[in-house]
């Protein structure tokens, strides 16, 4: 059952106004390093309910007075063409998405780093993209000894080789079309240029995950290691705050590990670091904005189960990925879950069992369990759809959709489009009860019902067509299914 667990408008209110807090602790520069996604942070909103997609883009939509983006991209991404699993799409045209995005919003974007420098023709292709739609650019290089000699690092032969990042507002957005891109490098480079001209700039640390403020094995934050499982990502404990305060927060490895640098860098430029922990450098106030830990915990459970799923999925189309199979399974043990706490799990698998064909089940946002089964005209997801669609429109068992209607679209499938299974995918069926819907009122009523779909969880017991995964996606159901 869907419920409310995070209030977004505190959110807002509490990161903004710890983010001004932060830069005036600096003096008035702050360079804010951006983790996660900016305006499409959907492992964010499935596991905190209430939390938006965009929230961390309307918190800086509140500062955008005072800020400026910097985007940075790696030139072996540019080079090796990384790209984004959950958009399918390479790192640098990802950058000019999220340029056009952010200006559309009325974000300032001041220019675009391109870190571990090198003058290949991919990335000069890209440099004159960028030249030619009018965005400054910047080069930082490889350092020799990075992370850890800190000594060549922190003078005129490491950051001092890297171009100064001109830029005008007190907030300094850095970000990235993925983790890896050199961010913090970006940070720290621009600390080392403002020192040397003068300039007392700050650095702080925005990541949405894990939480610091609430338990280590909490739901949300085993969800963030599921996530990030095919990275290895551990939560744990912060050692240095915990020394520093005699309290216990939640960090990751990554940040842990990398603290001892960063530490001895701000050393170096400004004879003192600021920060006692890893914890200290972030700015997320997310933990203090849960108001339903139940609704919250249900969410997280689910998106653990799901983020297994969908890597035995892609085992099974190919992906080399044993290692995040073996972590995600650790993860629903330590959780204490099973596959089948996800309840349309159950329901799915069961009425498969009985039809010795493929089904389906989805849990409606009230809580409501609705299957469907496999047919000679729809697959079992369309006839899911439908029924759903039946139940909420409070209609009986009732012919939606008239034969004749799904007799031409048959035809056209296969006689026409080559394809050899007659069987009508969700947005075919979604089509056709959008034609009935003019002469058939019970199919208007039921077609009226589609937005009452967003939030629900649906489990299929076979793998499912992308087409059909994309139309789920785009309704707002929460899908999984078995490898098969």
């Amino acid at each position: 059952m869907y419920k409310i667990g995070f209030d977004n408008d505190k959110y807002l209110s509490m990161q903004s106004s710890r983010i001004k807090e932060r830069i005036a602790e600096f003096g008035g520069k702050l360079y804010l390093e951006f983790g996660g996604k900016l305006f499409d942070d959907y492992h964010a909103s499935r596991v905190l309910p209430g939390f938006l997609p965009d929230s961390k883009l309307q918190m800086l939509l509140q500062l955008k007075d005072e800020a400026e983006v910097v985007v940075v991209i790696s030139s072996d991404d540019i080079e090796k063409n990384k790209i984004r699993g959950d958009l399918g799409i390479t790192y640098d045209v990802d950058v000019f998405r999220l340029i056009d995005a952010f200006e559309s919003k009325g974000l300032f974007v001041g220019s675009v780093c391109l870190t571990k420098y090198t003058a290949t023709p991919k990335v000069l292709a890209f440099e004159e993209k960028l030249k030619n739609a009018g965005i400054k650019t910047y080069h930082h290089y490889l350092i020799d000894g990075y992370p850890n000699n800190i000594s060549k690092i922190v003078s005129d032969e490491g950051y001092g080789k890297n171009d100064y990042i001109e830029t005008q507002r007190e907030l300094v957005v850095i970000t990235a079309p993925g983790p890896g891109s050199g961010k913090m490098a970006t940070c720290l480079s621009q600390l080392y240029h403002e020192n040397k001209r003068g300039v007392k700039a700050g650095y702080a640390k925005f990541e949405t995950f894990p939480i610091w403020n609430i338990p280590l094995d909490h739901p949300v934050n085993i969800a963030y290691e599921a996530a990030t499982a095919d990275l290895n990502d551990v939560n744990m404990i912060d050692p240095w705050h915990l020394e520093a305060y005699g309290k216990a927060t939640v960090n990751y490895n990554r940040d842990v590990e990398i603290f001892p640098v960063l530490k001895a860098t701000f050393d170096k430029i400004y004879g003192k670091c600021p920060y006692k922990s890893p914890t200290d450098m972030g700015v997320n106030m997310a933990g203090n904005c849960i108001i339903d830990n139940d609704a919250v915990c249900e969410a997280s459970n689910n998106e653990i189960i799901r983020r297994y799923f969908n890597a035995k999925r892609n085992k099974k189309r190919g992906a080399k990925n044993d290692s995040e199979i073996y972590k995600l399974e650790l993860l629903l043990t330590n959780a204490h879950l099973d596959v089948f706490d996800r309840k349309c799990v159950k329901f799915a698998e069961e009425l498969s069992e009985k039809t010795n064909a493929p089904a389906a089940a989805v849990e409606l946002p009230d809580g409501t369990i609705i299957t469907g089964k496999t047919s000679a005209i729809m697959g079992c997801l369309s006839a899911t759809i439908l029924n759903a669609l039946k139940a909420l429109a409070q209609l009986d068992d009732v012919t939606l959709i008239d034969p004749e209607v799904i007799k031409p679209i048959e035809n056209l499938k296969t006689h026409h489009l080559g394809a050899k299974n007659p069987q009508l995918h969700i947005n075919e069926i979604l089509i056709a009860l959008a034609i009935s819907a003019v002469t058939d009122d019970n199919a208007k009523r039921a077609l009226a019902q589609l937005d009452k779909l967003k939030h629900s969880e649906m489990h299929c017991s076979v793998m499912v067509s992308t087409v059909d995964e994309k139309v789920l996606k785009e309704l707002g159901i929460r899908l999984t299914c078995n490898d098969k």
